[in-house]
């Protein structure tokens, strides 16, 4: 599988992480086999969260075999210091490391939230919130590196607001064909790239396969908050066209493991499908639409 830097990390990323939240609500049977199905893909970056139900859990029994061949990141949704500080060592306990490699304040999606996370009320001085806690496991040794997540169509804005206060190691943002063709938000996700770029930060993104949010009174089909695509030609080509930006290192396969193999299917073959013709076959997608219309919290 192909490899990129993740900035100035200088890690070498997998373009697909294994995205964890398949995992909350999973056996650890089904667990092991979606593990071990990333593993033989080549896949060697893993990313969980607190949130993400049992997923911690689930992947906890592999570190003792597969610490020190993976990149891991988990994340912290609390906004507090003392609630993430008590976050934080929980993810370790669960997940039976003594330190991951990325530690990312999860969720961020507008300046509200921001400054939350970073304790502050408005423009006013730090106060010690979440932020406080990721950089005291970060001097403590308990993570490399330190990151910023977030969802919603505010989510690139806030995150270059987030780069302006602080040096953040890495970006997990949102970008899919879909989410591009509005203009407001394909500026905020330009102008987040271009201070990407400047601060030499590693820019992974989120929702690529997403189709829709689920219509009212469907019967999801999947364990995603969102209607993925499920249809092999539109993930192929969604993941196509995503991983012909070269500013994005890295995406995280769906957060259900049944999805996990068509994923994979669509990096090997991408090679195969022009930039064009991924947008092709997206526009012919019916009901396909930005997943942040009405997102579930």
């Amino acid at each position: 599988m192909e490899t990129r830097r993740l900035g100035r990390t200088e890690h070498q990323a997998t373009v697909l992480v294994y995205g964890g939240a398949g995992l909350g609500e999973t056996t650890q049977d089904a667990a092991d086999a979606s593990i071990q199905e990333a593993l033989d893909a080549g896949i060697t970056q893993f990313d969980v969260a607190a949130s993400y139900g049992a997923a911690e859990e689930r992947l906890g029994p592999w570190m003792s075999e597969l610490r020190g061949r993976i990149f891991l990141s988990t994340k912290v949704e609390e906004r507090g210091y003392d609630a993430a500080w008590a976050s934080i060592n929980r993810s370790l306990e669960r997940l039976r490391v003594d330190a991951v490699d990325l530690l990312q304040l999860h969720a961020v999606g507008d300046l509200a939230d921001l400054d939350r996370a970073m304790g502050r009320g408005g423009d006013g001085p730090s106060t010690g919130g979440a932020l406080a806690a990721v950089l005291r496991a970060h001097d403590e040794g308990m993570t490399r590196f330190v990151g910023i997540t977030g969802h919603g169509d505010d989510a690139p804005r806030t995150h270059l607001e987030a780069l302006r206060r602080h040096p953040f190691d890495t970006v997990l943002t949102p970008i899919n064909y879909r989410l591009f063709q509005d203009p407001a938000y394909r500026a905020g996700y330009e102008a987040l790239v271009a201070e990407v770029a400047r601060q030499d930060a590693g820019l992974m993104t989120i929702k690529t396969v997403s189709r829709r949010n689920w219509p009212e009174g469907a019967t999801p089909t999947a364990t995603t908050w969102y209607e993925p695509f499920e249809e092999q030609e539109r993930i192929s080509a969604a993941v196509a066209w995503v991983l012909a930006r070269p500013e994005v290192t890295a995406i995280p396969t769906p957060g259900d493991v049944r999805l996990l193999g068509a994923v994979v299917r669509a990096e090997r073959e991408r090679a195969t499908t022009t930039v064009a013709e991924a947008e092709a076959v997206l526009e012919r997608a019916p009901d396909y639409t930005s997943p942040f219309v009405s997102m579930p919290w």
